[in-house]
């Protein structure tokens, strides 16, 4: 397996440097089993996991028993599923905490996926005004993406993640056992965004997945060790160089703006956020190529990679060019009506661009429908 044949599957530790906001990122096997690390994190003793009733009955016992003997502990178990990813289940998070007065020094503990990081992380921002909160990302999606860098929020119905806050967790410890019991598409999933940062940021990652991604499919232990530490290291260097997305970290973004219309046009849960954004980093790799920035064989690199991850090339068939633009419209990264695209000028290296054209756009859709039919 090549250049992993060195890295050895122990745990490895990460800071995210934010001044007095930096935290660590703890990967390995059996981290949720050590309170040391967990120890360091919480301050006070009211504590509240925060969980989904599919992660709570496999994971909720073995963390009260990690806590337990330093702190007072409570769980909460919301439902599972995007759908649930809104205010009035946040609600239920505020209500919990106020019936049983938490305090200000209190810890959330986030125990699921994307969902319940970014709902309990918003919760704990807003909570008298902040409290502190610590992520325990529990699919391959949340474990190298969402539960790194500090964004929060909720969906509304007009848009993905349009109402929310940045705010940063104490730690996050990724626990590489939790995904032994992930169902293979939410791992899919996941892999979507461990090959936006090679696409993004880093081209012999990028080549690395390539070669490795049979192993990473098979999840093999070593390899997916080293790809959720690549993939966070990566991230913690951009979010630790632009928290609040003022420039580089827009490069995260990549697969996103088509990939949250999708999302946004479908319903959220009926594809999951990698396989929409596995679709959205298609489509911007084809507007990238009728740019001029990428060769057709590069083109093909990114379309044989997203297959072998058994991940979406071509849009929803039910999703017409017009309701791209239409759901686009309202994506985050807008500014003053254009919307603003995150583009490859080549296998490793991203750009931030406007105006770019309809026409080449839609071109681009049209030819990621046409490249499965």
């Amino acid at each position: 397996m090549a250049a992993v044949s060195l890295y050895f599957s122990r745990m490895k530790s990460l800071q995210v440097s934010l001044g007095n906001r930096s935290y660590p990122i703890h990967i390995g096997s059996g981290v949720l089993d050590d309170s040391s690390l967990f120890q360091k994190a919480i301050t006070g003793k009211q504590v509240l996991v925060v969980s989904n009733d599919t992660v709570e009955p496999l994971y909720g016992a073995s963390l009260l028993k990690t806590l337990s003997p330093f702190c007072q502990v409570d769980i909460l178990v919301l439902p599972d599923g995007e759908q649930y990813k809104q205010l009035e289940t946040i609600n239920q998070i505020y209500d919990h905490l106020l019936r049983n007065k938490y305090h200000r020094t209190a810890t959330l503990v986030a125990l699921g996926g994307g969902v319940i990081g970014d709902m309990c992380g918003f919760a704990a921002a807003t909570y008298q005004r902040g409290v502190n909160f610590i992520q325990i990302p529990t699919t391959l999606l949340a474990q190298v993406d969402s539960s790194v860098g500090g964004k929060t929020g909720v969906n509304h119905p007009l848009g993905k993640n349009m109402i929310g806050a940045f705010y940063q967790p104490k730690a996050v410890m990724i626990d590489t056992r939790v995904l032994l019991t992930l169902p293979e598409r939410e791992f899919s999933a996941g892999l979507a965004e461990v090959i936006k940062y090679g696409l993004i940021h880093d081209a012999d990652f990028f080549s690395w997945l390539e070669k490795n991604i049979s192993f990473l499919v098979s999840r093999d232990e070593v390899a997916v060790t080293y790809a959720i530490e690549k993939s966070c290291r990566i991230k913690s260097e951009i979010v630790s160089a632009d928290e609040r997305e003022e420039g580089i970290r827009a490069h995260l973004n990549f697969g996103h703006t088509f990939g949250h219309a999708i999302e946004t046009h479908l319903g959220y849960g009926d594809w999951l956020h990698g396989e929409a954004v596995a679709s959205g980093m298609m489509i911007a790799t084809q507007v990238s190529a009728l740019k001029g920035w990428l060769t057709g064989a590069e083109v093909e690199k990114v379309r044989n990679l997203l297959i072998q991850a058994n991940l979406p090339i071509a849009p929803p068939e039910k999703m017409k060019n017009a309701d791209f633009f239409e759901k686009m419209q309202l994506d985050k990264k807008v500014l003053t009506g254009n919307i603003r695209y995150i583009l490859l000028k080549n296998i490793g290296s991203a750009v931030i661009a406007d105006g770019v054209e309809r026409e080449i756009v839609e071109k681009a859709i049209s030819s990621c429908r046409s490249c499965v039919s």
